[in-house]
């Protein structure tokens, strides 16, 4: 027992007969001092049970001096010739010792964190990483309690009670933490493994576990968790800054404590990207966010300019089109955070600490739109390549987000020009009706529609209102909307009904939809309404192509819908459309609309119509003010689509103002009309417009005899202009052709077009009539 290695044997009664050299090193005791003595006065503490059955592990030794030494030891039975116990010969080998077994080496130079605990969760072993870990050797924690070598925290308090459970339950368990260690300055993520450690006749002997430093997966996994998070976060809107402000949102706190995005000028507007000066790069803020309440380290505010020099981080990432990191002590980004501090001293004490930041290029479709900035301070972490590659990637994402919103409000001004360029202007002046109107383009993210509304003077003083809703939105609907316009006022102009001006306008959308590639079919499918109000007659014709029926407030405020075909939308082709006539008394307000106003998902049509019909009723000082009344009540918070509301108040001719004549087709009443015509103008005050008129009423009244049919009638319409009718059997429309030298006739038509305002004719149910317009005001 005199080699270095520290030995003693110990009898069966628990008496030391014998001492090594090495077990004096080790305590402190001599040989002398040490034999005779019971072991257990040696000891600081019972051997553990577990440690006695199993014959080995750590136990606590009182060295000579007074402090306490863990020491690992091995006991082997010694018998006597007939089988009994007869003592033991102890091993000892101090903490720290090198180990010579193979498995003992493995063990100890394991990657990962291993250790052994008794069932009184005391440490009995440690390898050379848990000692890495915990920040101290291994002979500090040998025997101790594990609560009393950690501080005291929810993580410590968890981990013990693990320890516990598979001491209780005898089961092995796994599970995952992210926590702090003694020794480790930042918090790690880690896969624990724990088990039962048992002897040969399985009684539980203590507890080993194995912990795996998983933080590069843990936050491969959380970046790839804030990826997806964000395709959900990002671009919910069509709307540039709104977007901007959601990547804000997805990266701060977990992955910068500080954020901002800038952008061109351009992208927030309407205008082509210009070419982008190498020397100094101008931006705007759009948003940013921090941890600290209020953004205080920002030194640019919201909607301020800021330029960027060439050596900044923002702009080499703009310029080099990647992800640049800069952290603390490299010159770039001192001279970025000292010109942060110049430009916003009051934000220096929140930008204390701050070591690393990451500028990152905002580029969708090969194009450059700005650049968002993320920055740490009190994450402990610097930026690193496998962020960069995240940030780069996010940076994507959004960056596509809010290319979609530029080119969403882009189209949106498009469209929207386009189609206030097609509405009307001011309305005409015409004695027909009184109108009011409002359009609301919509705000939703299927962009500008195709509703629009006309109101078009007709001849005899009528006067067509027109609304419709081109199917799809963007400017192909605006587009196909400004073709229907156009059509609608050339088909008035012919002066045809309204069920003959729906057919031919059908006819148009179907070819049209014939004409363009099949992807834009669907785009040109509308509905419109067309009506015809005439003062003089007081009726109301009018034909619908699938839109709904308008609403009428009579002047006793009764309001209801008019009640008529729906007929089929444009471009179905082949299905007749039914015309419906109504007389209305002066005063009455035709409401004429698109589905915008009454159909939405969350709403009852019905119910929405009847809404409509009440508001109609409120009493109001003006058609302008009974269309915001109407649309403040019917109209939704957020409307999903256009809305046109159109707004006619009839009025009536009295008889004072129509004068008719039936005509007798006898060449020898052309005088006698004549001179009554010419009476009807001096009852009127007209006498200036006699002569025109005179010549006017022979040349058209002189024709339907010779070349129309009977009944043929004359009537005058003071209006806003003088107007002159003559209305016949036939159908047969005249056109004006030029006379030759010697030709007796032909020049009838030629010399009204020449001294009237204008002139035409319209087909009637009994035949045609011809119809001219003189201006009422003195040329000089």
């Amino acid at each position: 027992m005199e080699d270095a290695s520290a030995a003693a044997i110990i009898d069966a009664r628990g008496i030391v007969t014998g001492w090594s050299e090495g077990a004096r090193r080790l305590t402190g005791y001599s040989a002398e001092e040490a034999v005779g003595r019971a072991v257990r006065e040696l000891l600081a503490e019972d051997v553990p049970p577990e440690a006695v059955a199993a014959r080995s592990g750590t136990v606590m030794v009182r060295h000579r001096d007074g402090y306490l030494v863990g020491v690992r030891v091995t006991a082997c039975a010694v018998t006597s010739r007939d089988g009994k116990p007869h003592g033991y010969v102890v091993t000892a080998a101090p903490p720290g010792r090198a180990e010579t077994s193979l498995a003992g080496r493995a063990f100890q130079q394991a990657s990962m964190s291993m250790s052994v605990f008794d069932t009184g969760q005391r440490y009995l072993r440690l390898n050379e990483a848990a000692c890495q870990v915990m920040g101290v050797s291994e002979e500090t924690l040998l025997g101790r309690h594990f609560p009393e070598t950690v501080e005291e925290a929810e993580h410590s308090r968890g981990f013990n009670w693990h320890l516990r459970h598979v001491v209780e339950t005898g089961r092995p368990l796994r599970y995952e933490s992210y926590t702090g260690a003694p020794a480790l300055n930042r918090e790690h993520a880690w896969v624990t493994e724990m088990w039962p450690v048992r002897d040969a006749a399985g009684q539980l002997l203590g507890t080993a576990l194995a912990a795996f430093d998983s933080t590069e997966q843990y936050w491969a996994r959380q970046r790839l968790a804030l990826l997806n998070e964000a395709a959900a976060a990002i671009g919910t809107t069509l709307d540039v800054v709104r977007t901007a402000e959601e990547l804000i949102g997805v990266v701060v706190p977990r992955f910068a404590d500080f954020a901002s995005v800038d952008l061109f000028d351009w992208v927030l507007g309407a205008d082509e990207p210009p070419a982008v000066s190498a020397d100094e790069i101008t931006l705007r803020r759009v948003a940013h966010g921090s941890v600290t309440e209020g953004t205080p380290e920002a030194a640019v505010h919201l909607g301020e300019v800021d330029v960027y020099p060439s050596f900044s981080p923002i702009a080499r990432a703009m310029r080099e089109g990647r992800a640049i990191i800069s952290q603390a002590g490299e010159p770039a980004f001192m001279r970025w955070v000292a010109e942060r501090n110049a430009r916003a001293p009051e934000g220096r004490p929140y930008r204390m600490g701050v070591h690393s930041m990451m500028a990152v290029p905002l580029r969708a479709r090969g194009t450059t739109l700005g650049v968002a900035v993320a920055v740490r301070v009190a994450q402990p972490d610097d930026y690193g390549d496998d962020d960069s590659v995240f940030a780069e990637e996010l940076a994507s994402r959004a960056a596509v987000c809010v290319d979609n919103a530029r080119r969403f409000a882009r189209e949106r001004t498009t469209a929207l020009a386009l189609q206030h360029s097609l509405l009307p202007k001011g309305l005409p002046g015409q004695a027909a009706v009184e109108v009011a109107h409002r359009y609301l383009p919509s705000g939703s993210a299927a962009g500008i529609g195709g509703d629009w509304f006309d109101v078009i003077p007709l001849s005899g003083s009528r006067v067509a209102l027109v609304v419709g809703d081109v199917v799809g939105h963007g400017i192909p609907s605006s587009a196909t909307m400004g073709r229907l316009v156009t059509a609608v006022r050339t088909l008035a102009d012919v002066d045809l009904p309204p069920d003959e001006l729906l057919t031919h306008l059908d006819d148009l959308v179907t070819h049209l939809a014939s004409d363009d590639e099949g992807d834009e079919v669907p785009e040109l499918g509308a509905t419109c309404l067309y009506a015809v109000y005439d003062p003089v007659t007081r009726r109301l014709n009018l034909a619908a192509a699938g839109h709904p029926a308008p609403a009428l407030v009579l002047p006793d405020r009764s309001a209801r819908l008019i009640p008529m075909s729906a007929g089929p939308p444009l471009g179905v082709g082949g299905l007749p459309f039914e015309a419906t006539e109504l007389q209305l008394p002066e005063g009455s307000v035709v409401a004429l609309y698109t589905d915008g106003l009454v159909e939405d998902r969350d709403r009852d049509v019905d119910h929405a119509t009847d809404e409509l019909c009440r508001a109609l009723t409120v009493p109001a000082d003006s058609l302008d003010a009974l269309c915001d009344t109407v649309l403040k009540a019917v109209l939704p918070e957020e409307p999903g689509d256009d809305v046109a509301l159109l707004l006619a108040r009839t009025r009536a001719l009295g008889a004072d103002q129509v004068a008719t004549w039936d005509v007798t087709p006898d060449p020898a009443q052309v005088a006698a009309t004549r001179q009554a015509a010419t009476d009807q103008l001096t009852a009127w005050g007209l006498d200036e417009t006699a002569f025109v008129t005179e010549l006017v009423v022979s040349e058209l009244v002189t024709n339907a005899i010779r070349y129309g049919a009977a009944p043929i009638q004359l009537r005058l319409i003071r209006d806003q202009t003088l107007i002159c009718e003559v209305s016949d059997g036939s159908s047969t429309s005249p056109h004006l052709r030029r006379a030759h030298q010697d030709d007796e006739g032909g020049r009838g038509l030629l010399l009204v077009a020449q001294l009237t305002q204008r002139w035409g004719s319209r087909q009637t149910t009994r035949g045609k009539t011809i119809w001219c317009e003189q201006s009422l005001t003195p040329l000089f």
